[in-house]
């Protein structure tokens, strides 16, 4: 089955189109400006929805896994990418930048408390988030989960992942002289920040598409190259972030301070047969996350669109609008 066979039945469980009643640019200070829009219900639950990456910014997809009655979808693109301007920058640009924008973005619109919603680079933002401002989070609910530590990236680049998917991964090394390949992540660095656009653009692609071929379990492995503007931010974030280290003061403090997040109640939702961010991480979350409960779904991969992950989703965070007030929401 290709992909576009999986996201129609995934499509099958979202709730229909809805356009925003709100759009803003929004002046977060080091020189970026980020898009802003709201959805939904404007007095309904409000719920702010990260987006993976890093870089690669929010789509109106996204918008659908809440029931728009009960409601207050909020969804922007962090800094350097999709609408956010400036576009592909990495100046200002940390971790620690984004958690500030996102209370920037709550205090703006005069949210108190709220539900997030994130995935993959998603998931790890909304838990270092989570464990620096627990007071203001009422539910966490996580896909696919990423905790930035070295093991992980280790696997999608070092040659774990690459066991499974050797075609891709025989053309992702290829790119860079045998002398580099010891690590990768620092040798695309040299070239994604090389100053000549074409070269930049060139790398930025095989770096999404080594991605991109792994993120579903009905992936051909094939995928195509991602358009030029959308590659390049993607590919320079995210290469800028693995190489700090996802900017945490030491391997495996998502786990370290789990404990901060112990009374929020939350849902992490994994594919069992997620190649880029392994089940290990969330079956580690898990286990330190008193309020938290692990859905494994048997048949799904990485991606936010595989059917089954979508499906479980978009029913945890239905009950969670019903019952908006038990959430203090």
């Amino acid at each position: 089955m290709d992909k576009f066979s999986g996201q129609k039945r995934a499509a099958v469980h979202l709730f229909p189109p809805i356009d925003p009643f709100d759009q803003r640019m929004l002046d977060v200070g080091d020189g970026h400006h980020l898009y802003v829009e709201q959805c939904g219900n404007p007095e309904g639950a409000p719920v702010i929805v990260l987006h993976g990456g890093p870089g690669g910014g929010c789509s109106p997809a996204m918008r659908r896994y809440f029931d728009p009655a009960d409601w207050r979808i909020i969804l922007f693109d962090q800094r350097g990418c999709g609408r956010s301007r400036p576009h592909a920058s990495v100046r200002g640009n940390t971790t620690w930048h984004l958690v500030a924008d996102i209370e920037r973005i709550r205090n703006t619109l005069g949210i108190e408390r709220w539900a997030v919603f994130g995935g993959s680079w998603g998931a790890t933002l909304g838990l270092v988030y989570s464990e620096t401002h627990p007071d203001r989070v009422a539910y966490l609910a996580l896909r696919g989960v990423f905790l930035s530590m070295q093991r992980e990236l280790d696997w999608f680049y070092g040659g774990g992942a690459g066991q499974f998917w050797p075609d891709q991964w025989a053309r992702f090394v290829a790119m860079i002289p045998e002398e580099e390949r010891g690590d990768l992540i620092k040798a695309y660095n040299k070239r994604l920040f090389c100053g000549d656009l074409m070269v930049e653009t060139r790398y930025a692609r095989a770096w999404a598409s080594w991605e991109n071929a792994l993120a579903s379990m009905e992936s051909d492995g094939g995928g195509g190259d991602s358009p030029a503007d959308y590659a390049r931010a993607f590919a320079r974030l995210e290469n800028h972030y693995f190489l700090n280290k996802g900017f945490l003061e030491e391997d495996g403090q998502i786990l370290r301070d789990v404990h901060r997040i112990a009374h929020i109640p939350g849902t992490i939702v994994q594919g069992r047969y997620d190649m880029i961010c392994p089940p290990k991480s969330a079956h580690s979350l898990a286990s330190g996350w008193s309020s938290g409960r692990l859905h494994m779904i048997r048949q799904a991969g990485h991606a936010l669109s595989e059917a089954g992950i979508s499906e479980e989703l978009v029913r945890v965070m239905k009950i969670v609008g019903q019952r908006r007030e038990k959430f203090g929401l």
